[in-house]
């Protein structure tokens, strides 16, 4: 007899039948719980693709929709106006496998941002954005592979511990470059050309931190001393003043003879 049809597939014998209105009606019923069970955001387009591509691209957003489908498991967010992802803005949606945030103005990325989707997702774009730096544990087990090139990152220690843990994507790796840098012969030049030729920026980063220790060491040294010469030159002063005014008070001898003086007269 083969496999029951689909509900829209079957084949009814007449619309007379009194088995017609309880199974259109089912049918209807169950198209409204699927249509249901997966709301779109109002600004986007839902599609059914071995789960849901939700597709807002150019939709003028600054901030990443919160009433997203839990299927999800595409979400094409690029060429918009979002500005700072917060921490665990796609917690729901355990199925994403395709985040698409490019050609936006991002600027910073909480460090628990991706919380939930970390291990499921397989590709992420960052590419075209405002990044300067991102805080490692944003991307802590992330396994995908990621678009970071067209930023205008600030080369640091902390810029070299975060790609170290990432899988960067290998056709765009090259145009991942320092804007700026701690050390500025390095700006303008790409990341991993840069780090492949054997320059390790925390090593700079604890130089640094080691001469601006010693400066202050320094100064406080230095301020102490130049105390130390103030309490002992005043102290001078003020012992000179005191030996003045002891030489300046009659002595004892005079004061005898004075009354010796005094007392032959009478």
């Amino acid at each position: 007899m083969g496999p029951p049809k689909p509900c829209w597939h079957a084949q009814l014998p007449s619309l007379s039948h009194v088995a017609t209105f309880p199974v259109r009606t089912f049918c209807l019923l169950a198209s409204i719980v699927v249509v249901a069970a997966t709301p779109c955001p109002r600004s986007c387009h839902c599609s059914e693709r071995n789960g849901v591509v939700v597709q807002c691209v150019s939709r003028n957003l600054d901030q990443i929709p919160s009433d997203l489908p839990e299927d999800t498991v595409t979400l094409l967010l690029s060429s918009n106006r979002i500005g700072h992802i917060p921490n665990q803005a796609f917690k729901d949606l355990r199925r994403l496998k395709e985040l698409d945030l490019s050609q936006n103005q991002i600027e910073s990325i909480d460090s628990g941002a991706f919380l939930g989707i970390s291990e499921g997702l397989r590709t992420l774009d960052l590419s075209h954005n405002q990044l300067h730096s991102v805080p490692k544990e944003a991307f802590a087990k992330l396994s995908a592979r990621i678009r970071l090139s067209s930023n205008p990152w600030h080369c640091d220690c902390s810029l070299q511990e975060v790609l170290r843990e990432l899988r960067l994507d290998p056709e765009t790796v090259n145009k991942v470059i320092c804007q700026t840098s701690v050390q500025e012969k390095y700006a303008e030049r790409p990341v991993i050309q840069v780090l492949d030729s054997g320059i390790n920026f925390c090593n700079f980063h604890h130089k640094t931190t080691d001469v601006a220790m010693f400066v202050t060491m320094f100064g406080w040294f230095a301020m102490v001393i130049a105390y130390i010469i103030y309490y002992v030159r005043h102290n001078q002063e003020d012992a000179r003043r005191h030996m003045e005014y002891l030489k300046s008070l009659p002595s004892s001898s005079h004061i005898s003879k004075d009354f010796d003086t005094a007392s032959t007269g009478l």
